[in-house]
């Protein structure tokens, strides 16, 4: 697949005594009609990085490409075909909905008519075509999130950058735009860099996943693949009888998680959970309701955040 987006050695200093590093020499490619998610824990540098693929930040060093051209020599008519969207941003709210998304469309090289023939199908796709006419000021959160949506996609972007689109949303809500997100990218073809502390999300969404720490990347595969080196297996299981052998059986092997009342939970290779099991029957431990979780994107970015909090 053709890249849209290439990154290289895009490197973000603040000056300072000493200065500070935000972004730190990263590589990475967004190819066409994918969507790659861009995480890692608060200060790791993904919005910093977002805000210099905008042109609203100045870069360091480094280069930023775009369909192949050169973002900072071209950036009036790369921004054309590129968009915004963000949870933590909204349009004026003493304009309606639909003044705000003609001035969007203005900006673009929409007219009016045009604009409102694009818009107004999303409008409906999101619920809140009733409001086109009302001030963006009487919209709830979640309805501004779904015109921030709009606000986006309807100016036919080629590709759209979204900060954390699902922050603090209801489920439902967090649902349907992934819904939307998937039905962009595989109808239109629209590449999308996504960020998000949703890890659920993230690995129903994305094609890819690019992990942050500290201004560098620190792994950058598949969501499956990186839910695999988190490492360990999540094993629960109900003892019936012989509790403390069970319970000293894990600890040997330095499994034992925890302990809740006859709830045992261990942490475990995946290889070791037969062996396990056979050390309680050969102790005549019995148990019930076993129940075996897979390691997920979650834990591992539970363990990239816990790396970030430790001191270099």
């Amino acid at each position: 697949m053709r890249s849209v987006l290439s990154v290289r050695q895009l490197t973000k200093i603040y000056p300072g005594n000493p200065p500070y590093t935000a972004v730190d020499g990263i590589s990475f490619d967004l190819q066409e009609g994918t969507i790659l998610g861009f995480l890692g824990p608060n200060g790791s540098g993904k919005t910093t990085t977002i805000q210099m693929l905008l042109g609203t930040l100045s870069l360091s060093s480094g280069s930023i490409f775009y369909f192949g051209r050169d973002f900072q020599k071209e950036k009036s008519e790369i921004l054309n075909q590129v968009s915004f969207a963000s949870t933590y941003l909204s349009l004026p709210y003493i304009l309606s909905v639909a003044e705000n998304l003609d001035v969007i469309g203005y900006l673009y090289g929409l007219s009016r008519e045009e604009s409102r023939k694009r818009y107004r199908p999303l409008l409906e796709r999101f619920g809140i075509a009733k409001y086109e006419k009302s001030k963006v000021a009487v919209l709830s959160a979640g309805q501004v999130t779904r015109l921030m949506m709009v606000k986006a996609f309807f100016i036919d972007p080629k590709v759209v950058l979204l900060d954390e689109p699902t922050a603090s949303l209801d489920p439902d809500i967090s649902q349907d735009i992934c819904d939307f997100l998937l039905e962009q990218k595989n109808s239109r073809g629209i590449s999308i860099l996504f960020t998000s502390h949703k890890m659920e999300e993230v690995s129903t969404v994305c094609d890819r996943v690019i992990f942050l720490d500290r201004g560098k990347i620190v792994a950058d595969d598949l969501p499956q693949n990186l839910a695999k080196k988190s490492a360990y297996f999540r094993l629960r299981l109900v003892v019936v009888e012989h509790l403390e052998k069970a319970i000293a059986i894990a600890q040997e092997r330095n499994y034992l998680h925890k302990v809740d009342n006859r709830l045992v939970d261990l942490e475990l290779d995946e290889k070791e959970i037969p062996h396990y099991l056979h050390a309680l029957s050969r102790s005549d431990v019995l148990y019930s309701s076993i129940h075996i979780q897979e390691p997920s994107l979650e834990d591992y970015f539970l363990k990239i955040a816990r790396k970030c909090r430790e001191i270099p």
